[in-house]
């Protein structure tokens, strides 16, 4: 009897050995979250500051609302962060609940069972006791199989001990884990209250803006025709610049086209007879014929301008790098986005941007995004303008003064271009775009989805 119980504690401790649950740490999700946090208000502060900078020039209303629009966005975003942060840590908060709650219950079955082996152990501490179960044995085997349950008891015995220590400290860990999850749910819901209060401060603001602008309204459509005008200016000078590279290219092809059906069509001379201990020399075949790669492409579609072998390498670099092209300045934001879309102010009126408009803080230098070569630099009224080509594609960086290169130049990525000029109301602003040529016309891309994130 007295063995069957021995037997049955062991197999309850193993059972009970078994049983740990892993103790779960905090989520990638969570410190992605937290560092998007910090980029939302670092960008904040960023547009702060400049509309702290803008609101000295009281001519600069335009600016100032476009400043505040950013910054609303900015804060909306946060709030959307902060509100996933909120579900990720009712989430862990949920789970450390449940956890704590089993390893309490863990912790009260490991007691329970090593109080038994604790009663038994006493039960049977008699020296007599332990022999007399020994020398009960029917053989010499079967003793040592008991010997051996004796030894396996006490090893187990610690054992329980070793797990109850361990299943206080993941208990005591766990509380610690949930408690620092619920003080930072008290953080971040303040936090909440405080940015829903401002943005309904800033939102207050922008709509006084707004309102005081829309008593310019003959001020304002003047402007807007005025920009459509010098857009329409640059937009046409760039298309030239496309088309004249373009040009230049099928003429490229043309001339290759016309050697390679040259040399095909060419009477293959005949074999001059060669005097006795002479040599033929070898025939010359490091040139083969040239094969245009677009004889291969299908017809009917239109085709990217690709010039080189290294134009082509340079253009996959180029479309590899979508969405995390540096940007034209190293700080600033966008004021005003790509595409048609109402006028900030006059809704009725639809703005065509060909690019867009980041405003960024006084003396800020312009600098390439990707290595390329410098296809023009021109000026439309004072307004110096600088295109770059990378293969079939073309990024321009308009409103700009203290030029620091030419045509032809070759220009590496990040390298300053000039300064960022002053728009009509004092405040620097850079337009860029970027356009990609296709055979026999070029196309106008959004920068937005070809710049980093990250600034």
């Amino acid at each position: 009897m007295r063995l069957a119980s021995l037997v049955l504690c062991l197999l309850l401790c193993v059972s009970g050995l078994a049983q740990q649950k892993q103790v779960v740490g905090y989520t990638i999700s969570k410190e992605q979250l937290e560092e998007d946090r910090k980029k939302y208000l670092e960008a904040i502060k960023e547009t702060q500051d400049q509309l702290d900078a803008i609101k000295n020039d009281k001519k600069a209303t335009m600016s100032q609302l476009r400043a505040l629009q950013n910054k609303l966005a900015d804060r909306q975003r946060l709030i959307g962060n902060i509100n996933q942060q909120l579900d990720n840590i009712d989430n862990t908060i949920k789970t450390s609940s449940t956890e704590v709650g089993s390893l309490k219950q863990r912790l009260e079955l490991l007691k329970v069972r090593y109080a038994q082996s604790i009663r038994y152990a006493y039960e049977t501490r008699s020296s007599y006791d332990m022999l007399a179960f020994l020398f009960s044995s029917n053989s010499f085997n079967d003793a040592m199989r008991r010997m051996k349950y004796l030894k396996k008891f006490r090893e187990f015995r610690k054992e329980q001990v070793e797990q109850i220590r361990i299943t206080e400290n993941q208990l005591q860990h766990k509380i610690g884990v949930l408690n620092a999850e619920k003080a930072q749910k008290d953080e971040l819901l303040t936090s909440q209250v405080q940015q829903k209060q401002v943005l309904v401060k800033e939102t207050d603001e922008q709509n006084k803006v707004i309102q005081d602008l829309k008593g310019k309204e003959s001020q304002l459509l003047k402007e807007i025709e005025k920009n459509r005008k010098n857009a329409r200016k640059i937009d046409n000078a760039i298309q030239n610049i496309i088309d004249r590279e373009i040009k230049k290219a099928e003429e490229e092809e043309r001339k290759k086209a016309a050697l390679a059906a040259k040399a095909a069509a060419a009477p293959t001379k005949p074999v001059a007879a060669t005097k006795p201990g002479t040599v033929e020399p070898p025939a010359n075949n490091n040139n083969p014929p040239v094969v245009n790669p677009r004889n291969r492409e299908p017809k009917g579609e239109a085709q990217p301008l690709l010039l080189t072998p290294t134009d082509v390498a340079l253009s996959a670099n180029f479309e590899g790098n979508k969405g995390k092209l540096y940007w034209p300045v190293e700080k600033g934001y966008i004021s005003d986005h790509f595409g048609v879309h109402p006028h900030p102010v006059e809704k009725q009126v639809m703005i065509d941007n060909d690019g867009i408009d980041i405003q960024t803080a006084p003396g800020s230098e312009a600098r390439a995004v990707f290595d390329g070569v410098v296809t023009s630099v021109f000026s439309v009224g004072d307004n110096s303008i600088v295109v770059i080509q990378h293969a079939n594609y073309f990024t321009v960086y308009n409103n700009l003064t203290n030029v620091t290169v030419k045509k032809d130049d070759h220009v590496t990525v990040k390298q300053r271009l000039g300064t960022v000029a002053n728009n009509d109301e004092g405040i620097p602003t850079i337009k860029f775009q970027v356009w990609k040529a296709v055979k026999g016309k070029s196309v106008k891309l959004n920068p937005e989805q070809w710049i980093g994130r990250a600034r």
